[in-house]
Formats: C-alpha cells, structure tokens, sequence
C-alpha cells in the first residue's frame, strides 16, 4: 500500500429522513418529532468522514436517481470527495428513514431504490487509478447487480494488489443473504469492518471477542466496533487489541458513527498509521458523528 495514497468507495448514496423523537410513537395517533432531510448512504458517509479525517483523495462511485442525483453530487463535492454518481432514469433514490430515540439510538426503515442498481457498466478499472485502498460497502453484496459491480471491483484491486476492505453493513440484510455465503464472497480481504451485531451474525458466536477472532480467519485484520465500550481488533485467529471510545457527553444521533468510524480509520491507515492508532482515530471521528444530526460531517 501507497502511504497517502487515495481511497476509493463502492458504495451507495441515500437520502435520509431522520426523525429525532422522545417517547415512542405512538400508534394511531401524532407523535412530536424534530425531522430533517439529509444526504447519506453507508458508502457516502464513509466517503465524506475520511476526507473530514485527513485523506486528501476520496472518490465514490455510486448510483442514484435522477430525482437526487444533483443535490448529492453538490453535497459530496462540498465535503471534498470526488462523486462518480451513475443515474438512474427508471428508478429513484434511495431512501432511509432513521427513527432516532431519546438515548440517541437509531432504527432504520429502508427502501433501497437505485442502490442495488449499481450495474457492472457503471464500473470502469480506471476508478481505482491512483487508489491505495478500495472500500466495499456490504450493502451492494445483498442483492445483484450490486453484487457483481463490488465483485468487479475486488477483482481488479487483488490484481493491482491494493488492499480491500468491506463493512457488512447490516445485521438484517445478512441474515437474509446467509452468512456463509457474504464470508465467501469476502473471504481474504485485507480488512473486515463489522459491528458487535453483524459480527455475531456472521459467526453465531455471542461473544463479540470469540467472534472477532473467528472473523479474522477470514480476512487478514479484523475491527469490530462496539458502540461506547470502542473496538476490538483481531488478527490470524486471535484479538490483538482494544481500543477504548471516546467518552461524549449527550449523544444526539448514532446515524453514520460507524462509517465515521471507518472513514477516521481508513484516512488514518493511508498515512501509515497502524491498526490501534487508526482505530484511535476512528474512535474520535465516531465520537464526532454521536454530536451530529445525520450520517455525515456538517458541512455547512
């Protein structure tokens, strides 16, 4: 790997309806909420936190409808990363709408749109020139012609020997696609970046650190995230260490900290650091995610 080099993100773009509440909703009738339409998506998000963390060449390919596609390319292009947004004429956007509680915790409702739409035409190997690192976000794998487009991608960033690295994505969508078989299409990459849930789901071993291990039989390294208790961080069969978060004070909204984590950790990798101090600072780039409305740095 290229210190400082670029990293390129296959992934998606969504629009985000968050809804910020305080007692449960309640059926049948009107529940008081704090609502925002907000640009997101795993890959996106991902996208924007490592250009926020410092790596100077971020680029995304997705897709999107043409209902959103300009708005997302302008958001993206703000927050500094190169949008290669295919559209789509039949199908529209994305869209995921984040029911956030009291404590700061999210449930998601998702209509994937143009998302899984992401087609092998719309990749090209020249999206990887210049690229030290590939990210894959999982979302594509559950579902072709996603699958085959990040299929493609893995492909060409083994034969130029640039590392990959995937996060599973969803802990729901896993269960659906089998987890054996997201292991086999996965299997080798350089970095796997899962979840304390989808760690377990994709292992069926309830202790996040057993799982942790397990996973990282399956790709070289392994950082698996568990929300205010940090990461754990595993390699060839056994946990090589954890790294605490960082303590918040009034969380407002957990939307994207895990692809904040993710993008402070891939920028950190791209400028040598090793696996503590990146998933360090993917700790601080999560801790800033808790303290935004949305999935993304504010860019505002």
């Amino acid at each position: 790997m290229t210190v400082g080099g670029g990293l390129l993100v296959v992934g998606e773009v969504v629009t985000d309806v968050v809804v910020r509440h305080g007692p449960p909703p309640a059926h049948g009738t009107d529940t008081p909420a704090r609502i925002r339409v907000l640009p997101g998506g795993s890959g996106a998000n991902v996208a924007c936190w490592a250009s926020r963390s410092g790596c100077p060449r971020v680029r995304l390919l997705a897709r999107a409808g043409a209902d959103r596609a300009a708005w997302h390319r302008d958001a993206l292009l703000r927050a500094g990363v190169d949008a290669v947004l295919a559209v789509d004429e039949e199908v529209p956007t994305g869209t995921v709408v984040a029911l956030v509680d009291s404590s700061a915790e999210r449930t998601f409702l998702t209509d994937g749109g143009a998302v899984h739409r992401l087609c092998p035409g719309d990749w090209s190997p020249s999206l990887l020139d210049g690229a030290a690192r590939l990210h894959l976000s999982g979302h594509l794998l559950f579902a072709d012609p996603g699958r085959a487009t990040a299929l493609l991608a893995l492909a060409e960033a083994r034969r130029r020997r640039v590392p990959v690295s995937v996060d599973p994505a969803s802990s729901g969508f896993l269960a659906g696609l089998d987890p054996g078989r997201f292991l086999d299409l996965t299997g080798g990459v350089d970095l796997l970046l899962p979840n304390a849930d989808e760690a377990r789901e994709l292992t069926g071993l309830p202790d996040p650190s057993d799982a942790a291990a397990e996973l990282s039989r399956h790709a070289a390294r392994v950082a698996v995230t568990l929300g205010d208790r940090g990461v754990l961080l595993a390699a060839g069969g056994e946990v090589t260490g954890r790294v605490p978060a960082v303590p918040v004070d009034g969380p407002v909204d957990s939307t994207g900290a895990g692809d904040a984590f993710t993008g402070g950790f891939l920028a950190a990798l791209l400028t040598g650091a090793d696996d503590t101090a990146a998933a360090a600072a993917g700790c601080r780039a999560g801790a800033e995610a808790v303290m935004t409305v949305g999935g993304r740095p504010d860019t505002r």
